[in-house]
């Protein structure tokens, strides 16, 4: 750790309960530290909160939700510490590995559906999908929490079409619009988290 990073004594904090007690900093991340930036302090506290003092959210739920915005951000050093943190949790490498899954198929159907939405074209709306999703049929995690996760992957990847389908299967499913209030607050806080440490 640089000699920087021991001096500010809360991102270092941050790092220790993310396990990243090896994080060498990013630019940005360089940048907030050499200026002693009051922003360090919100993200900690931000981070803090979506993980730890959830009120809809279980544990295993809100590191599941981290672990999924970094598979899909593409950031592996986070990525493994979510795994980490959602295996101490109690998550099981079936769980872990449908996290990721998951989130592969909601890229995949993002971007589809994204472009129908788009088009506006009925011709394109009446031709058949023919993208298998089996994996959603009988999630290991269950069917409320696979389909907050595809909201939320949902929202971060900007699917209209798939945000307002999966807020309207979770909800049929039995959550509630608290919890996914706070799953999708989780998922921007963790985004900003990435922005800073990526």
């Amino acid at each position: 750790m640089s000699e920087v990073l021991i001096q500010n004594e809360t991102f270092t904090n941050l790092l220790n309960e993310l396990k990243l007690e090896n994080y060498i900093p990013s630019s940005n991340a360089q940048a907030l530290l050499n200026a002693d930036s009051r922003y360090i302090k919100d993200l900690k506290i931000n981070t803090g909160n979506v993980l730890n003092n959830t009120q809809y959210l279980n544990r295993k739920e809100a590191v599941l939700l981290a672990l999924a915005v970094a598979v899909n951000e593409k950031f592996d050093l986070l990525k493994e510490s979510f795994v980490a943190l959602a295996e101490e949790a109690g998550a099981s490498e079936n769980e872990i590995a449908e996290v990721i899954a998951a989130t592969s198929l909601m890229n995949t159907n993002n971007v589809f559906y994204r472009f129908r939405h788009f088009m506006h074209k009925e011709s394109y709306n009446n031709m058949p999908a023919g993208i298998k999703m089996s994996i959603m049929m009988n999630p290991v995690l269950g069917k409320e929490f696979f389909e907050l996760l595809s909201l939320t992957i949902s929202a971060l990847n900007g699917c209209e079409m798939c945000v307002t389908s999966h807020e309207q299967s979770v909800l049929q499913h039995g959550a509630s619009e608290s919890k996914v209030f706070e799953a999708v607050k989780l998922t921007a806080v963790i985004k900003g988290l990435i922005t800073v440490l990526s």
